[in-house]
């Protein structure tokens, strides 16, 4: 067979070919959003592999984005890679510390900056080491007031550069094309490298009918922010398919975001599930025409069953839930039906829905703990472990590799069983995994459980430490407007749990918060919620 390279390079020659016609849709601020067609972005993409090559990018250069979910991003996204050079996808949410550790240990050089995170990114700017000059992406040709030397405009370097550019066709398809940084909860996050041969394998991947089943026909609109595992490769994806995008811009909310797929027709999207409860919020209040809706993609964390019944059953909405992390690119598994799936009771389809759900055709994983793999029975529990072809080999120059990828396969710190239907479910992560008298406890399920109740908002479970029992779990709930949180509440939500679980999983205590903390990219923080409630194990 020939060996021709898989290159992001060839995604803007077939966009080009094929489908010059089709629009990218982008919001850049409030009030502007831009129609371009996938001819003009392309010859835009060239213009910056030109503009940023005369700023001093080469082969290997690590090139930074600080920005939202726009038409700059997705140029950059294939403008700086198939170059052979690296784009660094930065998260914005990061705190100043971890965004100058990411920034220097990646080494950028160059870094493409929102205009309207300048302000925010300027001030980080004398803790960079190696940043030689900021470009900011804006709709203006001119560049903001500021100290910093070596700045510029966008849409200036475009509009002095030429349109053609000769990519290298005999790039080793191996070559890294992208950087993304996990969103540490303690420590430094971890640099993970993701090669062209990766992200197109992956691309195809997500054009399988049993995953996400990109097409030329679908409008597709990534909530998940770009700076975050390469927006689910979503981006990539539909530029390879041809699908018209809808990127969502700044300071995005649950009104803008329906308002959009009303508008534009979406009919298929993803974003982590806090997303989705304020869409569904907003849903119920004020109503949205989303018929054009073919699915909705949920991962980052679970997805409790109430959320996904509330799509399925009132909406008419396909509530797909997903599973993956930084270092898989994304996409793991995902809740699609096999055979005869689509015939059970709502319940059981519902229940389907909540799991991680199938493994995509290319990779493997097993389940291990102490005794080796575990049984596909659904109840043994064990760290998930995976490898395949989109999957990283190792942390970016980091000791920390050595604690996860062993003999192959990466071991995701995941805790699951396996079904007997060979579909995935996540019981914790392991250092949310409870522990109590010696047997375990998932805080998964019970947050599952109580996000089902019609009163509750959001929840989460943490572990408190317990003399007798070692730990015991703690139940934090946020309940929906109008609702009181008192005793005859709590009460009510421990019995809820008591018709659903052993006596010794239901938590000793339920606190009413107005709110649970997040990470950077919208999971549930349970590290700040157990620094928060230390001491509350005298209580209990």
């Amino acid at each position: 067979m020939m060996q021709t390279p898989l290159l992001l390079s060839s995604f803007i020659k077939r966009a080009e070919q094929f489908f010059p016609n089709k629009l990218i849709i982008s919001r850049t601020s409030e009030s502007t959003t831009h129609r371009i067609t996938y001819r003009e972005w392309a010859k835009r993409t060239r213009k910056l592999s030109n503009a940023l090559t005369k700023l001093g990018m080469k082969h290997g250069t690590k090139v930074g984005t600080f920005g939202w979910n726009h038409h700059r991003h997705l140029e950059a996204y294939f403008g700086v890679p198939s170059t052979g050079a690296i784009l660094h996808m930065v998260n914005i949410r990061l705190s100043p510390e971890h965004l100058a550790y990411v920034i220097n240990h990646a080494e950028d050089e160059i870094m493409l900056v929102d205009d309207n995170l300048f302000p925010h990114f300027e001030k980080l700017a004398p803790l960079l080491k190696t940043v030689k000059c900021f470009v900011i992406m804006g709709d203006s040709m001119e560049v903001p007031e500021t100290t910093l030397e070596n700045v510029y405009s966008y849409e200036a370097l475009l509009a002095e550069a030429s349109d053609e550019y000769d990519y290298p066709e005999d790039l080793d398809e191996n070559t890294p094309a992208g950087m993304c940084y996990t969103s540490a909860t303690t420590g430094n996050p971890k640099g993970v490298v993701y090669s062209h041969r990766g992200i197109v394998l992956h691309s195809y991947a997500l054009g399988l009918a049993d995953a996400m089943g990109l097409r030329e026909t679908d409008v597709v609109m990534p909530v998940v922010p770009m700076f975050h595992v390469n927006a689910w490769g979503m981006p990539f994806a539909s530029v390879f398919f041809g699908a018209t995008q809808v990127l969502p811009g700044p300071g995005f909310n649950p009104q803008l975001l329906l308002d959009l797929i009303e508008q534009e027709k979406v009919t298929i999207t993803a974003g982590v599930p806090t997303i989705w409860l304020a869409v569904l919020k907003e849903q119920e209040q004020h109503p949205r025409d989303l018929s054009s809706v073919r699915g909705i993609v949920s991962g980052g964390s679970a997805s409790p069953k109430g959320l996904i019944r509330a799509f399925e059953e009132k909406l008419g909405v396909p509530f797909y839930v997903g599973y993956g992390m930084t270092e898989t690119s994304p996409l793991v598994s995902l809740s699609v039906y096999t055979s005869g799936m689509e015939e059970l009771p709502m319940d059981e389809r519902i229940d389907i829905r909540a799991l991680q759900g199938l493994i995509m055709p290319g990779l493997e994983v097993k389940v291990v703990n102490e005794d080796g793999e575990v049984p596909w029975d659904g109840k043994t529990m064990g760290e998930l472990a995976v490898r395949g072809p989109w999957i990283a080999s190792e942390y970016y120059k980091d000791d920390r590799t050595e604690e996860a990828f062993r003999d192959g396969w990466l071991y995701t710190g995941d805790i699951a069983v396996m079904t007997d239907i060979g579909y995935l479910k996540l019981m914790d992560r392991t250092k949310d995994l409870i522990k109590s008298g010696g047997e375990w406890i998932s805080s998964v399920d019970l947050e599952n459980a109580l996000m089902t109740h019609e009163d509750v908002f959001e929840a989460a479970v943490i572990a408190v430490p317990h003399e007798k029992w070692q730990e015991r779990p703690l139940a934090c709930v946020v309940l929906k407007d109008g609702q009181v949180a008192d005793d005859a509440k709590k009460a009510e939500l421990l019995a809820y749990l008591e018709s659903q679980f052993a006596k010794w999983w239901v938590p000793d205590d339920v606190i009413f918060l107005d709110e649970i903390p997040k990470t950077s990219v919208g999971k549930f923080l349970k590290a700040a919620l157990r620094e928060q409630l230390k001491g509350h194990e005298m209580e209990v």
